[in-house]
Order: C-alpha cells, then structure tokens, then sequence
C-alpha cells in the first residue's frame, strides 16, 4: 500500500466513527486557543525564567 493510499485510507477510518469525528471537529474548533500549538507568551507563562536582581 502507497503513503498516499494510507494516508486516504486512515481518512477514512477516522471519518466513519461519530465519536472520532466529533473529536476532530471539537480539536479544529479550539486549536485556537491551545497553548501546546499557539505557544504561550512571556508576560503569563509561569515557567519564564526569573530576571535577577543584582546590586553593584
């Protein structure tokens, strides 16, 4: 079987279960707001590294 017969072959797969489906359509609809894909920005992500106060 080619890459591209696979690839039609596993569309079809994960269309022909409702719930699958219904996961698809609910991750498409809020990708948006997923920090694993859109990242988080510096001023809320609690894991920045800390600045360091030094006196000279």
């Amino acid at each position: 079987m080619s890459g591209s017969s696979r690839v039609a072959a596993m569309k079809k797969w994960f269309n022909s279960f409702p719930a699958a489906a219904d996961l698809k359509q609910f991750c498409l609809q809020n990708a948006q707001h997923d920090p694993l894909l859109t990242g988080v920005s510096s001023s809320t992500n609690p894991f920045r590294p800390q600045k360091v106060c030094s006196f000279l």
